[in-house]
């Protein structure tokens, strides 16, 4: 039986480098040695790539020898490349772009997709076209910000006033957010986010559930039972997610019949909205006080740690942590099979 190579890209020069790896070390644990050869790739944090010996391991002590360039001609063997590296350069459409002029399968939503899913701003604009609910919003310029922060925050504060969360426009995984009570808070907390980004987005405080969605799928996508996180700080922060675990997780989420399906009808929306595939984690504000759900954002390229819900969702749902990468593998199959119908020439 010919065992097809997987290629795990992991690492990378985004904020959530080391979610990554811990992203990468499930992946390649649940990985069904029978079925496939696994091909650890790494990317250094300076964007040099590491394919020999343990480039996990050389990546986590970062005692690491042999790094060099793109290794196109190891790519070029690979049957399905899964890149799990969060972020920019990871996540957003760039190296989807690597894997599209190498012609080669793989993992996750396309460039397009990944794009727009890093790209908060342009993400929630596309929502609200699409007629999915989004709490208020404002962006601004690092560089509008460095020429007069005190305009924007008169503005700011007519518009939301105080609690408010600020976000740099192109990350995740909770990188560089803020919950914010007075101005000295803010000050701060638009410093932190020109710190990952040049543009800054503030969103509108709610009192809210925070409700999650696995989605699964190409052209008919499935979601998952949603579930619930309840942080036991202020918001479900970077450490929340990743380190401490300090957070309670509902599988399912305590929701009514009704509720429970309008949350998995927004996230294929969602989903379908953003023209991703494969798979994706659509998060969403549930108000306290008026029962409206909100859609926040859509994750192309979920976290896969053993805390991470996007598995754990799917699992709840019926659909094994092994199972779910061989569904993943074979949808990336089925895109690129797909696409290779299209006519490239004229003749």
């Amino acid at each position: 039986m010919h065992k097809l190579r997987i290629g795990i890209i992991f690492g990378g020069r985004s904020g959530e480098h080391d979610v990554s790896l811990m992203s990468a070390a499930s992946v390649l644990e649940a990985l069904d040695k029978d079925k496939y050869e696994p091909v650890p790739i790494g990317i250094t944090r300076e964007g040099r790539w590491l394919t020999s010996g343990n480039p996990l391991e050389a990546l986590k002590s970062g005692n690491f020898q042999g790094e060099g360039p793109l290794p196109v001609d190891l790519l070029e063997k690979l049957d399905v490349v899964f890149p799990v590296l969060h972020g920019p350069y990871g996540e957003d459409g760039t190296i989807q772009g690597l894997f599209e002029m190498l012609n080669i399968p793989y993992v996750g939503a396309g460039v397009i997709g990944s794009a727009i899913g890093m790209d908060k701003k342009i993400m929630k604009k596309l929502f609200q076209q699409a007629g999915l609910p989004v709490v208020d919003y404002v962006t601004f310029l690092r560089r509008e910000w460095e020429e007069d922060r005190d305009s924007i925050i008169s503005s700011l504060m007519e518009k939301f006033g105080y609690p408010s969360f600020v976000k740099p426009v192109n990350l995740g995984s909770s990188v560089g957010v803020s919950k914010v009570v007075n101005r000295e808070d803010l000050e701060q907390a638009v410093d932190l986010a020109c710190k990952f980004d040049r543009e800054i987005i503030v969103e509108k405080f709610i009192n809210c559930r925070e409700i999650e969605c696995s989605v699964l799928g190409n052209d008919k996508p499935q979601a998952s039972l949603p579930g619930e996180i309840v942080p036991h700080l202020d918001f479900y922060n970077y450490e929340a997610k990743y380190t401490d675990g300090k957070s309670d997780f509902y599988l399912p989420a305590p929701l009514s019949p009704e509720k429970t399906e309008e949350v998995r009808e927004y996230a294929i929306r969602a989903f379908l909205t953003v023209n991703a595939c494969g798979m994706a984690r659509v998060d969403f504000f549930l108000d306290k006080d008026t029962g409206q759900l909100y859609v926040n954002e859509l994750n192309t390229i979920p976290g896969f740690t053993h805390l991470s819900m996007y598995p754990k969702m799917w699992e709840t749902t019926g659909l094994k942590y092994p199972d779910l990468i061989d569904k993943l593998i074979n949808l990336a199959l089925e895109r690129f099979a797909e696409k290779q119908r299209n006519q490239i020439n004229w003749s």
